[in-house]
């Protein structure tokens, strides 16, 4: 990883004159030329906090457009490394666990309008780690143990050696992504809610740009608990956890399709999202916000919109390990539109 910078990344006259002219709230697609690569803003992992709040004070206030380059720490907030094994583990001090870098301010957000996250680049740290845990994971009932295991990344490759003969390719994500929540109270960062939060999406990477409904002035986006690789579902309770770079350009977009929770794209498809405490609340609802978003961006009936959703679109389980809720998605293919 590229050591960490505790400050502003000066602009360049050409990057604010490009960034005056893309910021303005606008409908941000990933199709769009990126142009603005170069990060502009730089916020280290000591930035950071572990909880989902309005009242949390931003670590950085940026324009609308702005591209912006985080560290993170893996999920523990930088209690394990390498050499850490089950004592560290046994230790662990989960007041600072789901350590996010931020919050972020972008100015001009505010309640009603939406946060589009372009995910622009990950770069992960040379090692990273999985555990389990007794009371955590898909199968408690069956395999309650205390384990850990480390490893090293490797770099060249973009790979990691799980066991012998089993080699795995890195898909970098960051497992939380969240803005500021409608309530005035203070939220752990566990499950997946409205705000975005723990959604544990392996769908969330490089590419893929997140939407988010802002519930606060200046959204107060956050991110952290980055993921060097993690199948759908996450059963085990955690991915191969990574301290991490990431690079992406936060916008506001007051013109695009209205949402009550965070959706998803890619020049592939496009995903909703449904949280809830069952499988099949969460799956309706996945369901229900692309009806929704058929219906208001290709002009179908509510009736067509249902019947598209059962031939083309996929249902797919992000985790179901972060209690109290589970997140279903909805991938719609955009080749089948002219």
């Amino acid at each position: 990883m590229k050591n960490t910078s505790a400050g502003v990344i000066g602009h360049s006259m050409a990057s604010l004159v490009l960034l005056f002219l893309v910021c303005g709230c606008q409908s941000v697609s990933p199709e769009q030329n990126m142009a603005l690569e170069e990060p502009q803003y730089s916020i280290p992992n000591t930035s950071t906090h572990t909880t989902f709040s309005r009242a949390t004070k931003p670590v950085a206030t940026v324009p609308s457009g702005s591209v912006v380059e985080v560290y993170t720490h893996e999920a523990t907030g930088g209690q394990f490394e390498l050499e850490s094994g089950d004592e560290e583990l046994q230790a662990v001090d989960f007041s600072r666990v789901h350590t996010m870098t931020g919050p972020i301010y972008v100015e001009g957000a505010g309640p009603g309008d939406v946060l589009a996250v372009e995910l622009l680049e990950f770069e992960v740290a040379d090692w990273g780690w999985m555990a389990l845990l007794p009371t955590f994971g898909q199968l408690v009932d069956e395999i309650a143990v205390t384990s850990m295991r480390t490893f090293e990344i490797d770099q060249a490759n973009q790979t990691v050696q799980f066991a012998d003969g089993i080699v795995v390719p890195l898909k970098p994500f960051a497992g939380i992504m969240g803005v500021a929540p409608a309530s005035a109270d203070a939220l752990d960062t566990f499950p997946p809610r409205a705000n975005g939060g723990n959604m544990d999406n392996p769908a969330l990477t490089k590419g893929t740009t997140v939407y988010f409904p802002v519930f606060a002035d200046g959204a107060l986006f956050s991110i952290g608990d980055t993921h060097a690789v993690q199948g759908f579902g996450e059963v085990s309770g955690t991915a191969l956890e990574a301290p991490m770079r990431i690079v992406m350009r936060l916008s506001v977009v007051r013109d695009g399709h209205k949402m009550s929770e965070p959706q998803y794209e890619t020049e592939e498809y496009y995903a909703t999202t449904g949280f809830a405490p069952t499988l099949d609340d969460a799956a309706k609802k996945a369901t229900r916000y692309m009806i929704d978003y058929l219906m208001s961006e290709h002009d179908l009936s509510e009736e067509d919109a249902y019947l598209l959703c059962s031939i083309a679109g996929d249902l797919l389980i992000a985790e179901t390990v972060d209690l109290p809720n589970m997140l279903v998605v909805m991938h719609m293919p955009k080749s089948i539109f002219n």
